[in-house]
């Protein structure tokens, strides 16, 4: 990770609620942002913003992720997902967000991310996946 990422660092997202992000369960004329599909946002927004911070073969994975989603976004609706870098430590960083559709607040929370080099990350989910063959193997 670039030394240059720091607390107070900001990022700004702005999309479209499509049908993909709305709920389905409340009805044709209910399509609003869908909770899931927000954390979704969020998480990629955070990402995009880490990969512009890392280094050659590095990216990062989402570790929590906390929010209040108080108000309903339409289908079509425009969301503007606001995040601030709230702490580095080591190769964890931490964020406070909110989601605003115009001047209404209709999530917030925080998120924190973990910088993980791909290579070592790949290599230890192949073992996990070897050994698991191994131990799930019938005994003739």
């Amino acid at each position: 990770m670039k030394k240059e990422l720091h607390p107070g660092a900001t990022l700004q997202r702005v999309l479209a609620v499509d049908r993909a992000r709305t709920v389905d369960f409340l009805g044709e004329d209910l399509r609003i942002y869908a909770t899931p599909e927000l954390v979704r946002d969020v998480e990629q927004a955070c990402l995009d913003f880490l990969l512009a911070h890392a280094d050659e073969g590095e990216s990062s994975v989402g570790t929590a992720i906390a929010l209040k989603h108080v108000g309903a976004t339409l289908l079509g609706q425009t969301v503007r997902i606001d995040a601030r870098v709230r702490a580095v430590e080591g190769r964890g960083v931490d964020f406070d967000f909110s989601v605003h559709e115009g001047d209404e607040e209709v999530a917030s929370g925080t998120h924190s991310r973990f910088i993980v080099n791909v290579a070592r990350l790949r290599a230890k989910v192949h073992a996990k996946v070897q050994a698991g063959r191994v131990q799930a193997a019938p005994a003739h």
